[in-house]
């Protein structure tokens, strides 16, 4: 698993060979599959755990495996860092962002909600001016307006969604845009996988401290051990997936890709819970998807956030 983190390529450019961008696009679709599956698994467990336990056991977890295949080789540049305050806010959002999908997942379908998560490219870009002070064209403005119509389709009276689901989705959404900006403002200066330990590390200790608070419900027997063991797996090994990818290729080129994983929710929740949602929630779906690769093409000539999530 250290071997993820070689180290940094030479930039490629859209036209560079084929072979590393197909590497590339493969580890992409490898990362997004796990964060689906983590979504899943998180929407089954929540059916009988407390959702703090899971967040504290997918940090834990994400943390442990950390420490075991990095710290050794890492030492002290695991957590070497210039702005370690900038670190835990970024990192408190994270965490904030997936107690409130979590959250979110246990109470909707998993196609609806992650649409509405993804809504988060588009909060960032209603940010970027008064946060960033970068400048966004009418291009950028119509996809944000056209991405809330998409919401609009999904989240509609009647649609069968929970008030309550869908605030915790939209609270997910406003935490991962906060977290990108932080992403953004932290990236020229601090290592990837670095920004990537603090959030393991601040979401495991946090967690920790409340554990006594938040632990509850059955004790898990072998198969859902296992299952709340496979939350951090899928979390780490996702993250470190999407780390390499985005080495191995610019963003500019993968981005768009990203939003393959609104497919691939639909697809895991028609199978393993049976849900396939209705033509205006499909609608939707692929109005916010469309929205979000606008938005992520149109970076390619004026940047608005580095696409590294971790």
């Amino acid at each position: 698993m250290a071997g993820l983190f070689s180290p940094r390529r030479a930039p490629l450019t859209p036209d560079a060979p084929q072979s590393p961008l197909m590497r590339a696009v493969l580890l992409l679709v490898g990362a997004l599959t796990l964060f689906v599956l983590l979504d899943a698994t998180a929407t089954h467990l929540g059916k009988r755990y407390p959702v703090p336990m899971l967040v504290w056991a997918r940090y834990t977890v994400h943390f442990l495996l950390m420490v075991v295949f990095l710290a050794p080789s890492m030492r002290l540049r695991l957590v070497a860092t210039s702005r370690p305050r900038r670190q835990v806010v970024r990192a408190l959002c994270l965490l904030a962002t997936t107690f409130f999908g979590m959250a979110a997942f246990t109470r909707m379908p998993l196609a609806e909600t992650t649409a509405i998560i993804f809504m988060a490219p588009l909060i960032v870009t209603l940010l970027a001016r008064p946060v960033l002070g970068e400048q966004i064209g009418a291009l950028r403005w119509g996809a944000v307006i056209v991405g809330f119509v998409g919401v609009l389709l999904i989240a509609r009276p009647g649609s069968g969604l929970v008030s309550e689901g869908i605030l915790f989705a939209l609270g997910a959404a406003l935490m991962y845009a906060i977290y990108q900006i932080q992403t953004r403002q932290l990236s020229s200066t601090e290592n990837p996988v670095t920004m990537l330990f603090y959030t393991a590390m601040i979401g495991t200790m946090a967690m920790t401290l409340l554990l006594p608070w938040i632990w509850g419900g059955p004790m898990p027997g072998l198969v859902d051990g296992l299952l709340v063991v496979a939350l951090g797996v899928f979390g780490g090994v996702g993250h470190f997936l999407l780390i390499r990818a985005f080495r191995e290729a610019p963003a500019s080129v993968l981005s768009p890709i990203l939003y393959a994983q609104l497919v691939l929710a639909t697809l895991v929740g028609g199978i393993l819970f049976g849900h396939i949602p209705d033509g205006l929630a499909l609608t939707g779906i692929l109005i916010i998807a469309t929205a979000g690769a606008i938005i992520a093409l149109d970076s390619r000539r004026k940047p608005i956030l580095g696409r590294h999530k971790d």
